[in-house]
């Protein structure tokens, strides 16, 4: 019922459909990126410096994009971050054509991300005003389906491109695919979003322009810090991104580096990448409904510290290309729970400030992790880093095994008390639908 439901949803289809072609044109700068540094410099580390310098201006973006995506237009906020990386990233192969330039690219990097950011914020709030509560959960599966459909054809196809026409190449049509995604974004209509009376009588006044920024972060921060079990992910994922967010560049740099593979094979195990994405998101649903929240989530991240161990130690192209399928596959299935979580608990004029706060925290030694992880790499090789990620990422099961994280159903008891809404409780009608049984922690 859930997916005819999904199906007859014309907004949903369309914004489904364009965002797939999206995504298969950032699958190609997954691969084309890299190998650009790489054939430019021949450096991991300054591969690891890009992905922190994106990271960072990423993190600064998050202090106010959530707060941008509730209180403006979200399908005119998705069509500007298009706009703008079409025009971006479209610059680096018209530059190269004339004379490389590495600066370019950390340029680039850095106003684009602002904009990704931005753009993945509004996403997620986005699927609230496209579904229903219910549908959330099937709504994300479709979307981390096709998307990471996406992420086996682009990685793919952008190995071949970066191989016979050089990796500006796969930047371009990385360029092209925003475009793509803006002219479909134009024909998708969203629901209006519900605010409490007092957040729309502020709106347009200047004391309500001014709790954009900062205020709208803390106001995110705060839902998060009251509700245990998006507290307990919050604090392990910062953990795990930071040592998540270079773990691409690695992949790539052991691949040409460590078993000294071609660009075609580097595409075609990142395809198989996103065979494993692919996988868990169409699963996701039916194994959280089989397992509970908390197996699922569990699960994912022993799975992710297993692959990465025997990645480590690993001389075979083969085992490695199976090893990081099953990694995406674990980081896929945690990431789809732990999102579609976040939207179930959190209420549609909290979303954009609760998704923001959330990955601006959660992500904010991811940058520094990035460079030193590369940089370790590049140094050691992969086999002593990589053992040390997979021994962190143990440690963080163990640690949510002891939080609300284990929970089959935490939704159900993810209930806000008062205060964590300070700046946009309205009424004490709308905070007295809270039990102060279901908040103790």
């Amino acid at each position: 019922m859930v997916a005819r439901s999904l199906r007859s949803n014309r907004d949903f289809s369309v914004f489904w459909a364009v965002q797939a072609l999206s995504e298969v044109g950032n699958a190609f700068s997954l691969v084309a990126l890299p190998l650009l540094v790489l054939h430019t410099t021949g450096s991991a580390a300054q591969m690891g410096l890009l992905t922190a310098v994106a990271g960072a201006t990423s993190l600064l973006t998050g202090l106010v994009g959530g707060s941008w995506a509730d209180r403006f237009d979200r399908r005119r906020l998705l069509m500007l971050c298009d706009a703008a990386r079409l025009v971006l990233y479209g610059a680096i192969p018209v530059c190269w054509a004339l004379s490389p330039q590495i600066w370019l690219l950390y340029v680039v990097m850095a106003l684009a991300s602002v904009f990704e950011m931005l753009f993945k914020i509004t996403y997620v709030t986005a699927v609230a005003n496209l579904v229903d509560k219910e549908q959330i959960v099937a709504a994300n599966g479709r979307l981390e389906a096709t998307n990471a459909i996406a992420y086996i054809a682009g990685p793919a196809l952008a190995g071949v491109v970066a191989g016979f026409f050089g990796p500006t190449a796969a930047v371009a049509i990385n360029a092209g695919s925003f475009g793509v995604s803006l002219v479909g974004l134009v024909f998708v209509r969203l629901r209006p979003t519900a605010r409490p009376v007092a957040d729309r009588s502020e709106t347009g006044s200047k004391a309500g322009r001014a709790r954009n920024g900062l205020a709208g972060f803390r106001t995110g921060a705060a839902f998060l810090w009251h509700t245990p079990v998006l507290r307990a992910l919050t604090v392990l994922l910062t953990v795990t991104t930071f040592l998540s967010l270079g773990m691409t560049d690695v992949f790539i740099y052991h691949l040409r580096h460590g078993l000294g593979q071609d660009e075609r094979t580097v595409g075609y195990v990142l395809a198989l990448a996103g065979l494993g994405t692919c996988v868990a998101a169409a699963a996701t649903a039916r194994l959280r409904r089989s397992w509970g929240f908390g197996r699922c989530w569990l699960g994912a991240f022993s799975l992710c510290s297993v692959s990465v161990l025997v990645l480590g130690g690993t001389g075979r192209v083969s085992v490695a290309a199976v090893t990081i399928c099953l990694y995406s596959f674990g980081m896929a299935l945690a990431g789809v729970c732990s999102m579609s979580l976040r939207q179930q608990v959190t209420p549609d004029h909290l979303l954009g400030r609760v998704t923001s706060a959330f990955w601006t925290i959660h992500g904010s030694l991811a940058p520094l992790g990035a460079a030193l992880l590369t940089a370790l790499v590049g140094r050691l090789g992969a086999r002593g880093p990589l053992t040390a990620v997979a021994a962190v990422f143990l440690a963080v099961v163990v640690a949510a095994a002891f939080t609300p994280i284990r929970q089959r159903h935490p939704e159900r008891t993810a209930v806000q008390p008062p205060r964590a809404r300070p700046a946009d409780a309205p009424s004490p009608r709308e905070e007295s639908h809270g039990d102060d049984t279901e908040t103790r922690r």
